[in-house]
């Protein structure tokens, strides 16, 4: 799941300006996405956030994406059944649309979730005038669109395959080409407006874990049906914000819901000095206090560091090209501490890693000859030059895929996979890679060896491409870089169109499953961008599930762990560290480990 504004519009011009907008996509334009209420907000319009991404969200549809910034605006608009505590760690799930925890029988393969009474979604021109309540049925239609095939949704392998009764609906959607969104599935059950009654096919450990992921908020069948194909730009939820303005690539406003419940702050401290501070400033006070978010889309790292040296951004992400300039020995220097700005500091429960993929005519495929090409590529590149020329020293070698701080992870595991030239050139020679006049190397049959490591137009994405090329040219491989934007690479890697490509994934949920499987052959265009497929990793994939957490199942990741680096699947980067500079006028700031989204927790004194 990771940089002005315009007025708003009266209603009676808005679907003038979306079919403008649809009928000139190559043109950056600011679409008005609500109209004008009389209702009184909670929240304060005065109360800004100034905030950036750094890449381009893809839509806020998170049926079609795992754009990490997405999940950021989506999660603010649209509520799950279940959330996390704000304050706990380790990460601790807590009812969020739900009443209360869900009532589990039948060996862990029934849960009944109670929702909220008197909980609405956002107005909107899709409810024609009217208050329009959460209900069960809202989220068993959520939880169908991201298994309608149509859709190929990304996400869809949190679901595929354990609801009682969907199976046969998708089968069948498969067939005749449409999704019978109002066709009986056994598993999903809706006794009275209030009760959703899922039924799984086999025990899941992780199925709560499952339904606390921030993509699969509340929609309403309404709006995605009057939207059509533009729904990805008009998200509508129950959540604290609503979307104002989007200018797609640019930036995106967001206002406090008005019909948001009644919801206070009430978290208890872990103890820490932080924890202790953030009770004292923001105790009892009524959510959201902000009522206005503006994010601006600014990729280079030297252009949102000034936006925060000159107080255009209220809470910023530390780059790490800057550390030295803004960090001794690990705490702020003094010219920022006299200004009253914060450091949290954070590993994420992240990997990150660059795909290689199996189905790519020149690196994919089985044979010993494809995996030893494959397996030298990966150990060419100098993950230690990354770690000290890119990341400042602020990230973590990754050894296994499933990062620290999520169940799974073996703090003893190292990796097989080393960067070793010597080894590499070694195994290039020995299946028949020759070198060719000009030092470069031919594929065995004779025919060309030519590597595309896809990668974006920012100044980090250079400097990683001038490690891959130092490293390729040491084993005689030559490379080209085809540069577009992130949003772009995203959506051709989710089709297995990209050779190779720098990819990164944070938590969903603090289980080693959410970052398995990302490999799980089956989950092909789901997440699986490198389309990797191993009979060995899926077998163990499927027997790891089947288990609670646990030595057993750890054991098992491990063993998945190992076929992966066997197979030459992906080379495995890091854990960045988080650094986040904080206005001394943002209250209430803890960064999460799992929550895309922090701003229903925090406040803003006037200043």
């Amino acid at each position: 799941m990771p940089d002005l504004t315009r007025s708003l519009t009266l209603s009676s011009m808005k679907s003038f300006s979306q079919l403008k907008c649809s009928l000139i996509m190559s043109i950056a334009c600011a679409i008005p996405l609500i109209t004008l209420s009389n209702t009184v907000q909670a929240a304060d319009p005065n109360k800004i956030i100034h905030a950036a991404f750094p890449a381009a969200d893809d839509g806020f549809d998170m049926v079609r994406t795992a754009n990490y910034y997405s999940a950021i605006i989506a999660s603010s608009i649209q509520e799950p059944l279940l959330s996390y505590d704000y304050l706990e760690r380790p990460a601790k799930l807590v009812p969020a649309t739900a009443a209360a925890m869900p009532e589990v029988s039948d060996g862990g393969k029934t849960y009944v979730f109670h929702l909220q009474k008197g909980i609405y979604f956002g107005a909107d021109p899709a409810f024609k005038g009217k208050k329009r309540e959460l209900t069960a049925q809202d989220y068993a239609y959520t939880f169908k669109r991201f298994l309608d095939p149509k859709n190929h949704s990304p996400a869809a392998s949190f679901l595929s395959g354990k609801i009682v009764g969907m199976d046969e609906v998708v089968a069948k959607a498969s067939k005749t080409g449409k999704f019978d969104y109002d066709a009986p599935v056994a598993g999903l059950e809706m006794p009275d407006r209030y009760t959703l009654k899922i039924t799984l096919k086999a025990a899941d450990y992780n199925f709560l874990y499952v339904i606390a992921y921030s993509g699969f908020g509340a929609v309403a069948r309404e709006v995605v049906e009057m939207y059509g194909a533009q729904i990805a730009q008009h998200p509508v939820g129950t959540g604290p914000y609503m979307l104002q303005k989007y200018m797609p690539r640019s930036k995106i406003v967001l206002v406090a819901n008005p019909d948001f419940r009644n919801m206070t702050w009430d978290f208890k401290s872990t103890g820490t000095a932080w924890d202790n501070q953030l009770v004292r400033d923001m105790q009892g006070k009524k959510l959201p206090q902000v009522g206005r978010i503006e994010v601006d889309i600014i990729e280079e790292e030297q252009s949102r560091w000034l936006a925060f040296q000159s107080k255009q951004l209220d809470i910023a992400g530390l780059p790490p090209s800057l550390t030295p300039t803004a960090m001794s020995h690990g705490v702020l220097k003094p010219e920022f501490t006299k200004q009253g700005i914060q450091l949290f500091s954070s590993t994420e429960p992240e990997v990150t890693y660059t795909i290689l993929n199996q189905r790519d005519p020149i690196i994919g495929g089985n044979s010993l000859e494809k995996i030893a090409l494959r397996r030298a590529i990966i150990m060419s590149y100098n993950t230690q030059d990354d770690l000290n020329i890119l990341q400042m020293g602020q990230a973590v070698k990754a050894q296994m895929i499933i990062p620290d701080g999520v169940t799974g992870h073996d703090p003893s595991y190292r990796s097989s996979v080393r960067y070793d030239i010597g080894l590499a050139n070694q195994l290039l020679d020995y299946f028949g890679y020759k070198r060719g006049a000009d030092g470069y190397r031919t594929l065995p049959n004779g025919k060309p060896l030519l590597l595309k490591i896809t990668t974006e137009a920012d100044s980090k994405s250079q400097i990683r491409s001038e490690i891959w090329k130092h490293g390729l040219d040491d084993i005689g491989i030559r490379v080209e870089f085809p540069v577009s934007s992130f949003a772009d690479n995203l959506k051709a890697a989710t089709e297995c169109k990209l050779m190779m490509w720098d990819g990164a994934w944070i938590a969903d949920y603090p289980e080693g499953e959410n970052f398995m499987q990302l490999l799980y052959g089956p989950n092909a265009k789901q997440g699986n961008h490198g389309c990797y497929s191993s009979p060995v990793f899926d077998a163990l994939y499927v027997k790891a599930k089947a288990l609670p957490a646990g030595a057993e199942r750890n054991q098992l990741y491990v063993q998945m762990n190992r076929q992966v680096e066997a197979d030459g699947a992906w080379l495995l980067g890091m854990s960045r560290v988080s650094n986040s500079l904080i206005r001394p006028w943002v209250k209430g700031y803890k960064r999460h480990p799992i929550l895309a989204s922090m701003w229903l927790y925090l406040d803003v004194e006037k200043h």
